[in-house]
């Protein structure tokens, strides 16, 4: 009884692939055999030749892009003689972008069979060809390459000597099963290289390279994924770190709420925004007024929960888009935008009063009642630019505290500076 196919089963190793799409090549070409191999033979061995002298320059092409960036003659010359030694490759050349010869390599002759090789070559292929180098879609160098004879002349004499004549159906099978090789083994390859270019320039650890039929291939992509997980994961938790340590350094630790350095950058932006004169913003500046008594009677614990009652109800009473920070001590910032009329940041102002009858809850079960004089300057009326804007709301502050202790008045800065009007 057999067995059900597994993804295990239906995966082949790639030994296995070739060797049965090299023996589908040979048993077509056999049977249907019906032409001289000599020519067709030459023709089919000289696009092999054509494109594996192509895959040769690539792959020089490749391995030498880092040495042609630098310009580092001993790295480019020693992978030129890495591939081209290993390959039917009689001269290899590279050159810089500007012409320059960068590193050559030349293979040495071996007497008069080598001359044959070579002749073989020149006589069959086009040489030598050229391939620019390219680094991030510019052009940084050539690679220039001449093909040796010595695979040519061995693969042509055997065929002759094996199968005399091919048939044309021969030679569309044999292409269209090489073609189909070719694609099973570069498919995966450049989806693998498809995923690793996004992740390398465009930071996309998210994406990952499909499931391959080829065993080695899948297994191949299956370590890349796993390598992406990692990233992605570092990536992430990096992120989180910098989010983390963005927040500690604009927020104030006790009360959450953003800090002076926030509020400033914030209100320099705000203000660069507003280019109409019927663009408007409010500061309010706001400070405690039982605040130091409260600390002393009960305590810093007592004080840091009357700091963290005070920000909880300024927010609460503040629109979506306004802004409230601590200043530092007992003094809080509010910046109101879009302001339509300066009696709307008066309106805000007395509803922050209001909050603050309601006792605040302090530690061993005691309450504390505390209130907020607040002052309030509008760009641009009562300054220009963020300094002189907090200056003028940080004095009608203090003329509130003067005027109306305790908060029940709100002194509301006017032009001029120096001008404060209170409001009960």
């Amino acid at each position: 009884m057999s067995q059900p196919k597994t993804p295990e089963n239906r995966r082949h190793r790639l030994r296995s692939v070739l060797r049965r799409g090299h023996l589908g090549v040979a048993l077509v070409a056999v049977t249907l055999a019906s032409v001289s191999l000599t020519l067709l033979g030459t023709l089919a061995l000289k696009v092999y030749a054509d494109h594996n002298l192509q895959l040769i320059a690539r792959a020089i092409n490749y391995t030498v892009e880092a040495a042609v960036v630098f310009d580092d003659r001993a790295a480019a010359t020693e992978a030129l003689a890495m591939i081209s030694s290993t390959e039917a490759v009689a001269k290899a050349e590279i050159y810089t972008a500007q012409g320059e010869l960068l590193a050559q390599w030349q293979r040495p002759e071996n007497g008069v069979m080598s001359k044959v090789e070579m002749l073989l070559a020149n006589s069959l292929l086009e040489q030598p060809i050229s391939v620019p180098i390219q680094h991030q879609g510019e052009e940084i160098g050539t690679v220039v390459v001449s093909v040796h004879g010595a695979n040519m002349l061995s693969f042509l004499l055997g065929g002759v000597i094996g199968v005399m004549v091919c048939t044309a159906l021969s030679v569309w099978s044999a292409l269209y099963l090489s073609r189909r090789l070719l694609g099973g083994i570069t498919g995966p390859l450049q989806q693998l290289a498809e995923v690793a270019h996004a992740a390398r320039c465009e930071r996309a650890f998210d994406r990952r390279v499909p499931p391959a039929d080829i065993a080695e291939l899948d297994d191949l992509g299956n370590d890349f994924n796993a390598l992406l997980d990692e990233l992605e994961s570092w990536q992430s938790h990096l992120q989180n770190e910098n989010q983390t340590l963005a927040h500690q350094a604009n927020h104030d630790s006790l009360t959450n709420l953003p800090n002076r350095g926030y509020f400033e950058a914030r209100l320099a932006r705000t203000l660069r925004s507003l280019h109409k004169p019927t663009e408007k913003a409010a500061v309010l500046f706001l400070d405690s007024d039982r605040f130091k008594d409260i600390n002393d009677t009960f305590g810093h614990a007592a004080g840091d929960a009357v700091l963290m009652a005070v920000a909880t109800r300024v927010r609460g009473q503040l629109r979506e888009d306004d802004v409230v920070a601590r200043m530092g001590g007992d003094e809080f910032a509010i910046l109101l935008t879009p302001l339509h009329r300066i009696e709307d940041a008066q309106r805000i102002a007395d509803k922050i009063i209001l909050s603050m009858l309601e006792p605040i809850q302090l530690p061993g079960k005691t309450t504390a009642v505390t209130s907020l004089s607040i002052g309030i300057a509008v760009y641009p009326d009562h300054g220009a630019d963020p300094d002189t804007l907090l200056r003028a709301a940080d004095s009608a502050m203090y003329q509130a505290k003067r005027l109306a202790r305790g908060g029940q008045q709100i002194a509301v800065l006017e032009c001029p500076v120096n001008s404060v009007i209170s409001r009960s």
